[in-house]
């Protein structure tokens, strides 16, 4: 009875799928061994695999080829599941406690469900045309797109035909269709997201022939696609990472202020500027030297790897004075080698370029000279360029930067040891940064790598690569797609992307864009203002007003450390965004497009001020919450759009009603930085009568901390009822971490009168503010327990 039940759902279910089928296609037989259920077709065999009862796994096998398991972006194992394999009359149904998949005889089509829901089904399925390989798909007539990588496009991403192929886009503003970092990834409004497990360019189309049609087409390789599905887009994301790999968590200082230009041209030039941010003592944890650190020109030195020595005299002082002053150094690298580098020679006797299919060096011109390019997937190219790496990072380097990695150029018919550059041109980036990771997992196993880079692939973020979103315009329109490039990254498993803060490309002296950029910044993953030498990108050389109000954003951000390193771990851990959309939690239709407001973690509400001269703004307020104004503590309830009022030394921040905000003073650098004592901020809201946070902690350093015991976690708990609010501070503390005592500030907001008594507390009581401060010393591990009586 239950085999004819399940049936009778799919048939049901399928039926939104029958609208086309690959008639040309015939069944032929069925079969299972161990997990992998086979498909024989008169054209081909399916290979159908479950990694979990959230994620399948489809290849198929067109007749005279054999099956690639070389998986680029795939990490996970799968676990001991297999199908249950049901046959009856023309269908087979192959059933896990999660996804199923329902195989039609005659006509042949499959189709996948999730919990009986139907996700996707294929439409023609593989279909191989003069100039790709296609796989192509049914879509639902109503399903928002996401997707595709990096673009500038609005959140909904349906209806275009998207190049899959790494480019640069400089100078972009609000539309971009092709920017340097592709993922042949899509995600369905309807909680299911695709991804094409193949590393040669193509095209993902997103029913631009308005047919309710989905196609991955590709120049060749594997015909092998993943469905995954869950239970809310926190769950499918977690799922998604699992299959492609985990962010690791990255150093603590990669949260704090970078000093950064298009560049700096000596050691002189790097040291004062730093003295100046020390001097002004405006926070800052790292100085990038952009290409001027291995030549004095822009062009014709690309490829040196050696620091510039009338430039740079002496660059291990030069780091450890910085390191000193509490301040990392970051270089820049590129894949490049010019013809005219001190390395070329070099290169060419170790034979670790890209060649020409004669088997010679191929080299080629581009904006910088006549170039050759590392081979990367030969083993000797990898060894190579490692040494450069190990030997700056010897010197105290703490941090790289690899610039131009799409590649920037790169010939059609150049050959890499792995294929052509066509087939590996979209994992170039990718494996760069596995490179570095690998690096230092063996090399430097206690220091966590930060890999700054704008190109990579699915699954760059296993990988410690922390993505940004190229040669933006300084322009207001640069800044306009930020926000949605980000948010969409964030969903494809690249919670680190973010911009040049400022903008990058253009002479542009704008000071409230500058500053808008940078308050937005804050509420963002990585603070890093960068740009064109021509107009300053360091808040210290901009007039005084314009650096006051950056200098006031940047302490903001550093208070903000222990709320944002804890989004780092929740990343690390389950893959979710630093920055959310309003849909993870919101089903308004209009959620799913606006990517001008956004979630900031779960607590704050965060709109980015993005355009010029204007007094006052729309914010959209999720519903389910009440939310308060970061600034003002004005109480706005969820589930309406308003218009609020601007002020020019903040953008519109909101807090969620029960939530807790962690906040420090601020620090010149986060080697400052511990939790001797902290501020605790609870947002009182009577609706809320339960509510919970945490508060990670650890080195800041050490890889894996958190798997190796060296760490420690706060819960902050509350319950209100029968007016009374009792708040609970818990420990805990990882068997390898020392425990230190803390001076907590709790500060309680949204208290209208003046409590009646907190039980073993002094309390102090704010009428303006409507604040309740209590200060709470936790000297052991035990409970901590504040209990707060309200007047009836």
């Amino acid at each position: 009875m239950k085999v004819i039940k399940l049936f009778l759902i799919f048939l049901i279910a399928g039926s939104s799928f029958l609208n086309a089928q690959n008639a040309d296609r015939k069944f032929i037989s069925v079969s299972q061994k161990n997990a992998v259920v086979e498909v024989k077709t008169n054209d081909g065999s399916y290979q159908i695999k479950p990694y979990s009862a959230k994620i399948v796994e489809t290849s198929f096998i067109p007749n005279g080829e054999v099956y690639n398991a070389n998986s680029h972006a795939v990490v996970l194992k799968p676990e001991n599941l297999k199908f249950k394999v049901t046959e009856i009359g023309n269908s087979i149904q192959l059933t896990t406690s999660g996804i199923s998949i329902q195989i039609k005889k005659n006509p042949f089509q499959i189709s996948y469900f999730y919990k009986n829901k139907p996700l996707i089904s294929e439409r023609k399925g593989y279909v191989k045309t003069e100039e790709f390989e296609t796989l192509d798909f049914n879509l639902t007539a109503d399903e928002i797109l996401f997707g595709g990588g990096a673009r500038a496009l609005g959140m909904n991403r349906r209806g275009y035909r998207l190049q899959l192929y790494n480019r640069a886009h400089y100078g972009y503003e609000t539309h971009s269709e092709l920017m340097n970092f592709t993922m042949p990834l899509v995600y369905s409004s309807n909680l299911y997201a695709v991804h094409f497990d193949n590393a040669p360019i193509g095209y993902l189309d997103l029913d631009s022939k308005k047919d309710n049609s989905l196609q991955y087409e590709t120049i060749s390789g594997r015909k092998t696609y993943q469905v995954v599905a869950g239970d809310s887009w926190k769950d499918l994301i977690n799922q998604y990472t699992s299959l492609t790999g985990k962010q690791p968590m990255i150093p603590r200082w990669a949260l704090g202020n970078f000093s950064s230009r298009f560049g700096y041209h000596s050691q002189d030039e790097v040291i004062r500027t730093i003295d100046k941010f020390i001097e002004e003592k405006t926070p800052v944890d790292a100085v990038i030297l952009d290409l001027f650190w291995f030549g004095k020109e822009m062009k014709g030195t690309m490829g040196n790897f050696e620091f510039e020595k009338d430039s740079f005299p002496n660059p291990k002082k030069m780091i450890a004075d910085l390191k000193y002053k509490g301040v990392k150094t970051i270089l820049i690298t590129e894949p490049f080698i010019l013809t005219t580098s001190s390395k070329w020679n070099e290169a060419v006797e170790k034979d670790i370029l890209g060649k020409t299919k004669e088997g010679k060096p191929y080299t080629y011109d581009f904006y910088f000279g006549n170039t050759g390019i590392i081979d990367i997937f030969k083993p000797e190219g990898k060894a190579w360029f490692w040494s450069i790496y190990k030997k700056y990072a010897d010197y105290g380097v703490a941090g790289w930067w690899g610039d131009l990695g799409e590649p920037e150029v790169h010939p059609s018919d150049l050959q890499h040891a792995t294929g052509s550059a066509d087939e590996v041109h979209n994992i170039y980036g990718h494996n760069w940064a596995k490179l570095i990771f690998e690096g230092y997992q063996k090399e430097f196993p206690n220091q966590r790598p930060f890999i700054l880079m704008r190109a990579g692939y699915s699954g760059s973020q296993h990988y410690g690569m922390i993505p940004w979103s190229g040669d933006v315009n300084r322009s207001w329109g640069g800044l306009q797609s930020q926000p949605e490039i980000a948010l969409q990254m964030g969903m494809q498993g690249m919670g680190y992307m973010h911009s040049d803060l400022g903008g990058f490309a253009g002479a542009n002296l704008d000071n409230e864009l500058y500053t808008r950029w940078l308050q937005y910044g804050v509420f963002q993953p990585i603070y890093r203002p960068h740009a064109q030498e021509e107009v300053p990108s360091e808040p210290v050389f901009r007039e005084p007003k314009t650096k006051a109000l950056a200098k006031k954003s940047i302490e903001l951000r550093y208070s903000l450390l222990p709320y944002n390193y804890t989004l780092a771990f929740e990343n690390n851990q389950r893959g979710t965004p630093l920055m959310r959309p309003l849909f993870f939690e919101d089903s308004e239709a209009s959620s799913y497009t606006n990517d001008k407001t956004y979630l900031w973690g779960d607590s704050f509400l965060v709109s980015p001020v993005v355009n010029s001269g204007i007094s006052a703004q729309e914010v959209y307020f999720p519903t389910n919450s009440n939310w308060f104004d970061f600034y003002t503590y004005e109480r706005v309830a969820g589930g309406q759009t308003k218009m609020v009022q601007l002020h020019e030394e903040s953008i519109p921040v909101y807090v969620r009603g029960g939530a807790f905000i962690s906040r420090i003073q601020p620090i010149q650098n986060t080697g400052l930085y511990n939790l001797k004592s902290f501020d605790l901020h609870f947002y009182f809201d009577e609706s809320v009568k339960e509510s919970e946070g945490h508060l990670y902690n650890d080195d800041g350093e050490t890889p894996n901390a958190f798997e190796k015991g060296m760490y420690e976690m706060l819960t902050f708990e509350s319950e209100y009822k029968q007016n009374r609010l009792t708040i609970e501070i818990e420990s805990e503390i990882g068997k390898n971490f020392q425990f230190s005592s803390k001076e907590i500030k709790l500060i309680i907001h949204n208290i209208l009168k003046k409590p009646k008594k907190v039980k073993g507390y002094t309390f102090d009581w704010n009428e303006h503010n409507k604040t309740v401060t209590i200060i709470v010393l936790v000297k052991d591990t035990s409970e901590k327990k504040i209990k707060i009586k309200f007047h009836h």
